[in-house]
């Protein structure tokens, strides 16, 4: 029988929004924290980091995620996930002869320096796209390979993102055992199809099948983006699974209505809670994911 917990992620950040889009968005260490902390209050167990240079652009640097770490635990005992993923521009960004932009590998890896407990690990290829702007996102297999060194070397439990059902059956099986132990926290990310190849949109269908496909002993987590953040997520609930949410997957409330974080962690608290569960505790998402 299941847990009757559920582990509800705040994501305040990510690596693409701007505060131009949602003056909400915090994007600086002390923003961030305080952000997180809000949340955290709210109901959140779980906070999963991206890092912005002065200048608000994209950066794994680790003295800001060690900033960021630092201030967070000052105020409270969440549990850490910092990204490897990156962004979209700043320090992310390597422009290449052909024109197209291609994600600084090397620059990903320095999001595994600060400290964190748990940090992303996205294990396959995509290309994002911002209007006619092209950027890939390289993570080929012998740097999967590297990544999952870096993992062990540093003692970070790694959660597994993944946008298609292949990116579960290729790297994620075969790296499992080399840098993890059950259980595996997989974090399905839907509805990302308009900004990144490769992804899949949300419908029940697609995310009962990709969680099918899920390794033995995982516990899987739903990430939306968009209008599908609040279907998507409740749809996770009921197939077993966690919840995240935050302006880096979706900016707004309602139609029209930009959200804060803790606006929309407070909702999925109501949500949890309507359902007949109850949010977890950074110390009980800790036992869950083997943390602890």
């Amino acid at each position: 029988m299941r847990n009757n917990k559920i582990i509800i992620t705040v994501a305040p950040t990510g690596g693409m929004a701007k505060k131009s889009q949602n003056p909400h968005l915090p994007t600086q260490p002390d923003e961030i924290a305080e952000s997180v902390y809000r949340s955290y209050n709210a109901g959140a167990s779980v906070v999963a980091l991206h890092a912005r240079r002065p200048d608000d652009e994209a950066t794994c640097s680790p003295e800001i995620y060690g900033r960021i770490n630092s201030l967070i635990r000052e105020k409270c005992n969440i549990v850490i996930n910092n990204s490897t993923g990156g962004g979209i521009d700043g320090d992310m960004v390597i422009e290449r002869p052909d024109g197209l932009c291609e994600s600084n590998f090397e620059e990903r890896l320095k999001g595994l320096d600060a400290g964190a407990e748990m940090a992303t690990f996205d294990c396959f290829t995509v290309a994002a796209l911002q209007g006619k702007r092209e950027m890939l996102v390289p993570t080929t297999p012998s740097q999967c390979d590297r990544m999952a060194a870096r993992f062990i070397e540093r003692g970070i439990k790694p959660e597994w993102e993944v946008f298609s059902p292949a990116h579960i059956l290729q790297e994620v099986t075969r790296l499992i055992p080399v840098c993890d132990k059950p259980p595996y926290f997989i974090n399905i990310v839907l509805n990302a199809d308009r900004g990144f190849q490769g992804a899949m949109p949300y419908t029940p269908e697609i995310l009962q099948m990709m969680v099918k496909l899920l390794p033995k002993d995982s516990i899987f987590n739903v990430s939306a983006i968009g209008t599908a953040q609040l279907p998507a997520t409740t749809h996770a609930i009921l197939l077993g699974g966690h919840v995240r949410v935050g302006l880096e997957d979706n900016l707004y409330y309602s139609k029209g209505k930009l959200a804060t974080n803790e606006m929309l962690v407070e909702r999925q608290v109501r949500i949890v809670r309507e359902l007949g569960f109850e949010p977890a505790t950074p110390e009980e998402a800790r036992q869950m994911m083997g943390l602890a």
